[in-house]
């Protein structure tokens, strides 16, 4: 988690959520100049976008904005605005959550790995993370690898190949609370991050959200056990 790249700029891809916040700090450690890009992909509420823009800008860090609305156009999801509840199963997989959005990273990445080229920057970070899989595909570590080794097949830049880093891959939410509090940036995220699937801004001890929704069950469990390690510790 320490490996430094004091010379290197790298590209954070935030939503605004604990998962690229964290991540975003952590690129701050590790690199000497970073930026960020945030996608609108007509998800639930736009809280997630404004979100992004305004931590990037209390951190002094530029953000790009690219708007990829059109995915609703293509792909089916319950995550899209006035769509269906992410309560229930994925309307094409019934083992699959209905907020999975089908090829989502992927496209994600590919963007991401082009603004980071015209930006000068060869290294892409992410918050994508199997240890607390939810049945999102494209969050596995076999996943990112191949889209890594296909983004580089897809151009002839040898000497500005892409690499991307999933500092949080292999930790749980709860390893995730502690990397925050190691990185000086816990009350940060417990403040200022939103993971709601439902855009709920309510303060809890765990951070905003309803307390409802899938992703908010999944930090708040997480929070939960980093408290009660802690405490043992």
């Amino acid at each position: 988690m320490d490996e430094s790249f004091e010379k290197e700029k790298a590209l954070v891809l935030m939503s605004g959520g604990q998962d690229s916040t964290t991540c975003l700090f952590w690129a701050m450690r590790n690199f000497k100049k970073v930026s960020a890009i945030t996608f609108y992909y007509a998800q639930k509420h736009e809280k997630e976008t404004q979100i992004a823009r305004h931590i990037c800008a209390k951190l002094n860090i530029e953000n790009k904005l690219v708007d990829m609305s059109f995915i609703k156009d293509v792909v089916i999801s319950n995550l899209f605005e006035g769509s269906g509840d992410v309560y229930q199963p994925h309307p094409l997989n019934a083992e699959v959550p209905s907020s999975f959005v089908p090829y989502r990273n992927l496209l994600f990445l590919t963007i991401a790995a082009g603004w980071a080229g015209t930006v000068g920057a060869k290294h892409l970070v992410t918050g994508v993370c199997e240890t607390d899989y939810s049945g999102y595909a494209d969050c596995r570590d076999v996943f990112i690898k191949s889209a890594q080794a296909t983004l580089n097949l897809a151009t002839d830049f040898k000497e500005s190949n892409i690499v991307i880093h999933t500092p949080l891959m292999r930790l749980t939410k709860a390893e995730e609370f502690r990397l925050a509090e190691e990185l000086g940036c816990l009350e940060f995220v417990l403040k200022e991050t939103l993971t709601c699937y439902n855009g709920v801004e309510t303060m809890n001890d765990f951070g905003k959200g309803c307390g409802q929704c899938p992703s908010c069950g999944l930090r708040k469990k997480g929070f939960d056990e980093y408290r009660e390690n802690r405490v043992i510790v």
